[in-house]
């Protein structure tokens, strides 16, 4: 039996993964910041809670830590993460290192915790939940685009090293998951010079093209399961079709189609 570790198992993807992954007989090791409020994953025989605060060092190396001398683990799912949205003029400092800190720092400092245990072992493999934010953009994300752009380059690089002895990584982009993402996971900035565009851009997102969990979750269970040496998985139509745009139209044209759609004139 196979064994999962994933970040942020309490909610949306990272919890439709866990189920998922625990339905096709893998050891789960659900990892939150408050495994005590969770009341449904740890029912299931075959998933293990362990508390996980990404943001916290100390934590990473604990955690990661009892969940190794739980036995052989195969993937890790670094899935922990939120968006930022709004004008930078008004993004405190406060947000922009809490952003920093658990959408890029968080799994870079999980990865860098297990990669010995995967090397000494000679195999396993990483994946990452990036975004369509981490391929295109949107207005009023920039600090959110800044860690999702960041991990698929810094995903690409790792390749490169972790290949040399015998470990892998994948990202997986998609882009909206019909979750309560925006009320739970997104951090508001606001403006008053900017709240038009605010507005504009907001009525502009169509949640009725948002992708269910537990479709985003079975491309995470593809990209464990593929034994392809594949990187990046774009995940959900939305996502693919913009993507395709925008290398279909090139860098420029697709960025003033963005802004036309979702600032107007």
């Amino acid at each position: 039996m196979k064994t999962i570790f994933i970040t942020g198992a309490s909610t949306g993807l990272g919890k439709a993964t866990a189920k998922l992954f625990a339905a096709n007989g893998w050891k789960v090791i659900a990892t939150m910041r408050k495994p005590e409020n969770e009341h449904e994953l740890g029912l299931i025989d075959n998933i293990t809670l362990l508390p996980l605060d990404v943001t916290d060092p100390v934590q990473i190396e604990s955690t990661t830590k009892a969940a190794r001398a739980l036995g052989n683990i195969d993937v890790v799912f670094n899935n922990a993460g939120y968006g930022l949205m709004g004008p930078l003029e008004s993004t405190t400092d406060e947000q922009l290192v809490r952003q920093l800190n658990t959408n890029l720092l968080g799994v870079i400092r999980v990865t860098q915790a297990f990669i010995p245990y995967f090397r000494e072992k000679g195999n396993g493999l990483f994946i990452s939940t990036t975004s369509i934010g981490g391929l295109i953009t949107f207005p009023f994300s920039s600090v959110y685009h800044a860690t999702k752009w960041a991990l698929e380059g810094w995903s690409e690089s790792m390749a490169f090293e972790l290949k040399k002895v015998g470990v892998g990584i994948k990202t997986v982009s998609p882009g909206g998951i019909k979750t309560d993402f925006l009320s739970r996971s997104a951090d508001m900035a606001a403006h008053p010079a900017y709240d038009q565009w605010m507005g504009k851009m907001f009525a502009g997102l169509n949640e009725d093209h948002f992708t269910p969990a537990e479709e985003i979750a079975a491309i995470v269970y593809e990209a464990a399961t593929d034994g392809k040496e594949k990187l990046r998985y774009v995940a959900g139509e939305d996502a693919k079709a913009l993507y395709a745009q925008r290398l279909e139209l090139g860098d420029e044209a697709f960025r003033k189609q963005m802004e036309q759609v979702f600032l107007g004139e």
